[in-house]
């Protein structure tokens, strides 16, 4: 099943963004809710000199799946916006992931403009 004609959907890129969904939002939480209460209340920078290039990495690669999949037809435009959002709020990342685990990817894909 093609979700754009010629596009195979890939449950494969779906799990890598799945995991990367999680690995993100992971980071995230550990950098503003460890990293960085250490840096300013216990005067520990090391935390955040540590944390932030694995976020910032993690981040990038989320990013450049979420492009990925949706230049193969893999998702909408919608919803490369929406995990796109889920990657500036903490936890919102875990609800991403959660989304991704729970649809296939020919339930992925709405349509242009949709």
């Amino acid at each position: 099943m093609s979700n754009v004609e010629g596009t195979e959907a890939d449950p494969g890129q779906l799990r890598w963004l799945r995991i990367a969904a999680v690995a993100e939002a992971t980071t995230l939480l550990l950098l503003v809710g460890v990293a960085v209460p250490l840096k300013h209340f216990s005067d520990l920078p090391l935390a955040v000199r540590i944390l932030g290039p694995i976020h910032g990495f993690a981040f990038v690669a989320y990013l450049w799946l979420i492009l990925q999949s949706l230049g193969a037809g893999l998702m909408s435009r919608s919803v490369a916006a929406r995990l796109t959002l889920c990657a500036l709020i903490p936890l919102a990342g875990y609800l991403a992931a959660h989304r991704l685990a729970h649809r296939t990817p020919d339930q992925f894909y709405r349509g242009p403009g949709r």
